[in-house]
């Protein structure tokens, strides 16, 4: 086998970060103010912070911990910052600011990943002395973990707020069904969930 043949690694785990970001800002697409920020879970879960918490989350993995800070000022993840400050946005933060600062996270992340190899060793900041080391490769795989696990939560919450469903436009990756299917196979699985309850 030559180095040719070999997989490239870097350029897999950028995909799969790549696709994740783009599914996450999708579902800010032909909201209201008022939807991309809405909390629709008792943890208040909305759209608008989960790309602000996604922004400082390669910013910090994919800088900070590889000692390529990217000067961005992140005030809600400072000593002192209320608590989930990163969560949400306030009335001053514009969608088009938290958007600008994920693509210029995500430049600055792309940047970290190309200029050092995946075995790179790095210390997160945050994390407790004498456990903090982490290699390049576990930090994307820990990065693309956690911005496709938002993405699922956006796919939820978007859902909850005018049932757009999928995890781009042209690939809604649900099964074929009119509203009247759906709803029909909706109420097949509420009945399932009744007689399961009843039997236990």
């Amino acid at each position: 086998m030559t180095a040719s043949d070999l997989p490239d690694f870097k350029a897999d785990l950028h995909r799969y970060l790549q696709s994740a970001r783009d599914a996450l800002l999708w579902k800010l697409e032909g909201l209201s103010e008022y939807d991309v920020r809405r909390p629709l879970t008792q943890t208040g879960t909305n759209l608008l912070g989960l790309v602000k918490h996604a922004g400082g989350v390669e910013l910090g993995y994919l800088g900070d911990t590889f000692g390529r800070p990217s000067g961005e000022p992140l005030p809600w993840l400072e000593n002192g910052a209320e608590p989930n400050a990163d969560m949400w946005a306030t009335a001053d933060e514009s969608r088009e600011r938290i958007v600008e600062l994920y693509h210029r996270a995500w430049a600055h992340a792309d940047a970290t990943i190309d200029a050092l190899p995946l075995d790179t060793i790095g210390r997160v900041p945050w994390w407790p002395s004498g456990r903090d080391e982490v290699t390049l490769h576990h930090a994307v795989v820990r990065v693309v973990a956690d911005t496709h696990r938002h993405a699922g939560h956006a796919d939820i919450v978007r859902e909850l707020i005018d049932g757009a469903v999928g995890m781009n436009e042209g690939d809604d990756s649900v099964a074929p069904g009119d509203a009247a299917w759906w709803e029909s196979y909706r109420d097949r699985l509420e009945s399932a969930a009744k007689q399961a309850d009843r039997r236990a």
